[in-house]
Order: C-alpha cells, then structure tokens, then sequence
C-alpha cells in the first residue's frame, strides 16, 4: 500500500493534484477543498500522507497534508455508508481540528452540508465518532485553571473560547463566535456546537 510520497508539485484538477517523483512517476491524488497541499506551487517539492483505496474497477490515492488528516479520514471512512469521496468531502468543511471540534459536539447537521452526506450517514459519523476523535487537548482544564479565560464570561463560554481556539481559530475569531451565541446557561459542548455554525 502506498502510504506516503514526496515529490514535486505540477499541478491541481478535478479535485486532485498531480506530482511527479524523483524516479519520473506521476502520480494523481485526491485532496480535500481545504487542503493546505493546494497552497504549493508548480515546482515545489511536497510530502503527501496518502490512503490508497482498492476497487474492482481501479485505484486511487486520497493525500493529506500531515498524518492527523490522514488518521481522521480513515476514522470517516471506517463508518458504514462513508466512502473515500464522502469522506474527503467531510475533510472539506475545515482543517482536521475543526472538523474533530464538529464531531466532537455532535453538530450533525454541520456534517450533512458535506456533498454527498446525508443527514442518516451524518448522525451515524457523530454517533460512532464522537467519543473516538481527540477534538481536545488532554490539558484543557490545564490551560483553563491558569486562567486563560475572561473572567466576565462564564466558565462554559471560556472553555468553549479555549476548545476554538486549539481547532485554528484565533483568539478574537472564537470570542466572537462564542458572543454570538445568545442562549445562557447551556453546557460548553452546546456553545462549541453554535459557535462553530456562525464561524462556517
């Protein structure tokens, strides 16, 4: 199984990039919209994590930027009903992190907006996943009791603050999203679950 290839960038179509290795080997691999392997340039030297899926009809590589992305899609596409190109639609809707902090808040409906995901095979992904991604930090309380929080927001919306912020988001993108939120008194799982359908 081909699981990992460095070589130089050429190009990006229909959904995958081609790059060509030392020994004169072209190979085309599908990413996600979001991958950041598609800020290259024609030339550059990249490293592509890859998944090879196997069918009667041929072959084809799925590439990620890093292992974590590659992990997660095997998570996606452990699922019943999830295949490779509804998973890489699913690595679409944001980083790896992002889209753990998704699955991880149970926000199906936020899944369901991948093409090709419907709303049965999203909840089937949370129910099966949620409590398998590591969406957060083991030291999250950690960075919570040094204070890290406003101290004029709850204790719910601070860690909700924190949680986007170790997803990517910057500290003012996840206030915002986190203020956005009306409701009082919901768990921080609910205030991550909000504030990423106003941060997407």
């Amino acid at each position: 199984m081909i699981r990992f290839i460095r070589g130089e960038y050429l190009y990006y179509k229909g959904g995958a990039i081609v790059i060509e290795t030392g020994a004169g080997i072209g190979f085309r691999i599908f990413v996600s919209d979001t991958s950041s392997l598609l800020t290259a340039r024609e030339g550059d030297e990249i490293a592509v994590h890859t998944y090879m899926h196997v069918k009667e009809d041929g072959m084809a590589l799925y590439g990620f930027a890093d292992e974590d992305g590659l992990l997660l899609f095997e998570q996606l596409i452990s699922v019943n009903g999830v295949g490779p190109k509804a998973g890489l639609a699913i690595m679409s809707l944001g980083t790896p992190g992002q889209i753990k902090g998704i699955i991880a808040s149970g926000d199906a409906a936020s899944i369901s907006q991948a093409q090709g995901v419907g709303k049965k095979t999203a909840e089937r992904v949370i129910l099966e996943l949620k409590d398998k991604v590591n969406a957060l930090p083991e030291d999250m309380s950690g960075a919570l009791a040094a204070g890290t929080g406003n101290a004029s927001l709850s204790g719910e919306r601070n860690e909700a603050i924190v949680a986007l912020t170790t997803l990517g988001y910057s500290k003012k993108e996840a206030e915002s999203a986190v203020s956005s939120v009306q409701d009082e008194d919901i768990s921080t799982e609910e205030y991550i679950k909000k504030a990423l359908r106003y941060l997407m």
